[in-house]
């Protein structure tokens, strides 16, 4: 059975976390998703506008994940072990850099291969983010 691994705060889930689960459901029999807890968003110095229950809820019931976890910390090599996962999904805009290049190596002593994603053009959580910002302020400048 191949197991894969991924891991995100999935705050305003949107159709580039689907995407994310579906692309790598078909590439594993079995499908674990890591939900970053509040308080390691927190450490990351961001806010989730989700709270994590409802976050880890939210990726549960997606058809294509088979368990969601909690991710109460950064290693990603302990938690594939862990889990006996032998795949690693991420986002494409980690490729090549020098940080993820010393993940690869560490990852294939281990016999976990490392598969990049594209994100999905033109939505983000943060793109939704900065907009219910910018129509929230709209809409209060049309109270007054």
């Amino acid at each position: 059975m191949i197991i894969g691994y991924t891991t995100g705060v999935y705050d305003l889930f949107h159709i580039g976390h689907l995407n994310l689960f579906k692309n790598a459901k078909g590439l594993c029999d079995k499908l674990v998703v890591g939900v970053t807890v509040d308080e390691l968003v927190s450490y990351k110095g961001k806010q989730a506008m989700i709270p994590f229950e409802d976050r880890i809820e939210i990726v549960r019931s997606c058809k294509y994940v088979d368990a969601a976890v909690p991710q109460y910390d950064m290693d990603k090599l302990k938690a594939c072990k862990e889990l006996g996962a032998t795949l690693l999904f991420v986002g494409d805009d980690w490729y090549g850099t020098e940080k993820w290049k010393k993940y690869e190596e560490e990852f294939t002593q281990e016999g976990i291969k490392i598969i990049y994603f594209p994100y999905t053009k033109g939505i983000s959580s943060t793109i939704i983010t900065e907009a219910l910002k910018t129509i929230r302020k709209h809409d209060l400048n049309d109270v007054k």
